[in-house]
């Protein structure tokens, strides 16, 4: 056992340990032990305790500390992605992908923190100002604590933990209790690689206990969350006097205007509607369509939808497996119930097999579905008819969420308006809402959250200013 790796608080013979099955074979894959607040406060104290020698070593040492990982992960690609589909069913193509940009993320990482710089200041631009040697410099907070999800239980973990090390913290991390090995593995090359800072990043596993314990102590300087509104919610209201960086998920919408390129559209719309099952914060959800290429695209939408192979994950030429749980299915089947009972028709889809719930496209939605209004968090979108341009984006933007929009236009004014108009955190041309590059700056507005994510930006949020003047 990896002393800073909780398995909780009682004696061998003695942990209460929680069984993970698979969403799609139903087969016991991992297991978990459950910590206690306990546990937590004991990981904050060794966190704090090594946040003076994570501060005090030096960039070279951590640049070579994640380089390691970075090896290590790519060696250890398959078994990886392997675990990523057994505990959260995504499709093995998908969890090596995720693998992939792990490492690209643990990379961008040392790069974004080679290139943190600070500033000099004139404090003689003031007649009541004078001559002095005046800068500022970002240092680490000293200890970030990070709780996250399970639709990308690798990477939205190195999204926090590898900025946040880097730039010199150490790190409490509660991974999603969904994939605890995918988390014990990443966890595991970090604490044994050969550049490793002693008790720099420890791992509880838990849920509102922990997690309560994580948000409410004064330990931490940072708090990085990434899941639900509600959560988000009570986030905020405990956590005290300290920064919180929050990701909290949306309702991406996109525009097709009667100049794009229909096939095009129709193809990218289908990817990002229904990649991971739909379980995606920039998930494409709503597409407003000009009436003029409506039918046109909802036909060619409803083809390349058709074409998407939906089941085993661990079949190579799969695009969607299962939900995660029974609760996210019954609430798909729920809210495409409700809106047909309202009047909304599915195009295609709505069928589901085990967890499995074939993508599906519903036509003639009205604004105040759910499906349409909330976040469904499942591989259903919903076509709605517009006049132009005008219409599109005032539906779009109104929306309790704004984290990614996009359009697809040839029109270069239209481009410029929805630009400076989209009330939203990251706005695509031409291309899906789901479109995200790791080393852009990622975070939304609205109830889509606060802060930004992405190395450099993480950075920022996990290191403070400090001021100097020389007289």
């Amino acid at each position: 056992m990896l002393a800073n790796i909780f398995f909780g608080s009682k004696q061998d013979g003695e942990r209460d340990f929680v069984n993970i099955v698979n969403p799609y074979s139903k087969e016991i894959v991992s297991r978990y032990p459950k910590c206690t607040a306990e546990d937590t406060r004991r990981a904050l104290e060794i966190a704090k305790k090594a946040s003076k020698d994570t501060k005090a070593s030096l960039l070279s040492q951590r640049i070579a500390w994640l380089e390691d990982v970075a090896k290590k992960l790519e060696i250890e690609k398959e078994d990886i992605a392997q675990t990523i589909t057994d505990e959260v069913g995504k499709p093995i193509t998908f969890a090596r992908i995720e693998v992939d940009r792990a490492i690209e993320t643990i990379t961008l990482s040392i790069y974004a923190m080679v290139n943190l710089e600070g500033h000099t200041i004139n404090t003689d631009a003031m007649k009541s100002g004078k001559k002095t040697i005046a800068y500022y410099f970002r240092e680490p907070v000293g200890v970030v604590a990070c709780i996250t999800p399970f639709n990308f239980p690798l990477n939205l973990v190195v999204h926090k933990i590898a900025p946040a090390l880097v730039a010199g913290n150490a790190v409490v991390l509660k991974p999603t209790p969904e994939a605890p090995l995918t988390a014990y593995k990443l966890a595991k090359l970090f604490v044994e690689s050969p550049y490793a800072i002693k008790d720099a990043i420890s791992l509880v596993y838990g849920d509102v206990e922990v997690g309560s314990t994580l948000v409410s102590s004064d330990i931490p300087r940072v708090l990085s969350f990434t899941g639900s509104v509600t959560v988000g919610n009570i986030i905020t209201k405990s956590a005290g006097i300290k920064k919180v960086s929050l990701e909290l998920g949306g309702n991406a919408g996109t525009y097709i205007d009667k100049t794009a390129d229909i096939e095009l559209a129709a193809k990218r719309c289908a990817y990002g509607a229904f990649i991971n099952s739909g379980q995606v914060c920039i998930s494409l959800q709503r597409i407003y369509v000009n009436g003029e290429v409506y039918e046109k695209f909802a036909e060619a939408l409803k083809e390349e939808t058709l074409k998407l192979k939906v089941g085993n994950p661990y079949e190579e030429d799969t695009f969607a497996g299962p939900l995660i749980n029974e609760e996210s299915l019954e609430r798909a089947i729920s809210w495409v119930n409700s809106a047909v009972n309202e009047g909304a028709k599915v195009l295609c889809g709505n069928i589901h097999e085990g967890l499995s719930f074939y993508p599906t496209v519903m036509v003639d939605v009205t604004d105040e579905m759910k499906i349409i209004c909330e976040e469904v968090f499942a591989p259903i979108v919903s076509l709605v008819k517009v006049s132009g341009y005008d219409e599109a984006i005032e539906k779009m933007n109104n929306s309790p969420y704004g984290l990614q929009f996009s359009i697809f236009t040839n029109n270069l004014s239209q481009t410029k308006r929805f630009i400076n108009e989209a009330d939203c955190g990251g706005v695509v041309i031409n291309d899906i809402p789901t479109l995200r590059f790791d080393i852009q700056p990622y975070g939304g507005t609205k109830l889509s959250g606060i802060g930004k994510e992405g190395p450099k930006f993480a950075i920022e949020e996990f290191t403070e200013i400090k001021s100097v003047v020389i007289c």
